[in-house]
């Protein structure tokens, strides 16, 4: 249904190291999803998890999905130590609305189609980006602080505010602490940085002009 070849690009029960992958997904030859399973009536949970990724950790795979063939998840590891796993998204696979666009996206995440055309790679790049995370610390931004204030200012001419308080009543009483704490507003906030860093025009170096000595006009007027 999702496109590929059940002989040529589906591996079931794929030997890792004494132990067995339920399926992986090979493009070209080369494995680009394992896929653990489990039986329709479990509930996934934690430890689901740490065995799909041991075996992309194994492999050296970094997407792996777990499912009980209703409901899905699909993960990116970074690879490191310890390895981290990213959620890429999840779905119900009963409640996949055809006319939504949404749901169709994260179908397109699995099939043939979306993995030649490194939909997944595209997809973990926007989830990346447009998340609470990197909201939170554009947020913060002078640019946006800027904003902010000039706006209240023009409504509330007495009000007197400046950046600083405005970014600790973000912080403290506006921005959830689950989307300002931990690795990933770290990530996110390094990932800001170094993208406003390279948009920053590096003032271009001035080139000092020597004026002629009044003997050289003299000369050059005479002559």
């Amino acid at each position: 249904m999702f496109g590929y070849d059940k002989y040529q690009e589906l591996t079931s029960e794929l030997q890792i190291k004494g132990t067995f992958c339920d399926l992986a997904v090979k493009i070209d030859g080369k494995i680009r999803l394992l896929i653990e399973v489990k039986a329709a009536g479990v509930t996934l949970n934690s430890s689901h998890l740490r065995q799909a990724v041991a075996y992309g950790v194994t492999q050296g795979i970094e997407w792996v999905a777990l499912t009980n063939g209703i409901n899905w998840q699909v993960y990116r590891i970074k690879f490191g130590q310890p390895p981290i796993e990213e959620e890429l998204t999840r779905f119900d696979f009963l409640a996949i609305n055809p006319k939504n666009e949404d749901d169709m996206q994260k179908i397109f995440l699995l099939c043939k189609e979306g993995m030649t055309s490194e939909a997944l790679d595209t997809f973990h790049q926007v989830a990346q980006l447009f998340n609470k995370h990197t909201v939170s610390v554009f947020l913060q931004s002078e640019a946006v602080l800027n904003a902010l204030r000039r706006e209240m200012k023009r409504i509330f001419p007495e009000l007197k505010i400046d950046n600083t308080g405005l970014a600790d009543l973000l912080v403290n009483e506006i921005i959830k602490r689950d989307a300002i704490d931990g690795e990933k507003y770290k990530e996110a906030e390094t990932r800001v940085k170094k993208i406003l860093k390279k948009l920053t025009p590096t003032p271009a170096k001035t080139r000092e002009v020597v004026a002629p000595s009044n003997t050289d006009s003299s000369a050059e007027i005479n002559s």
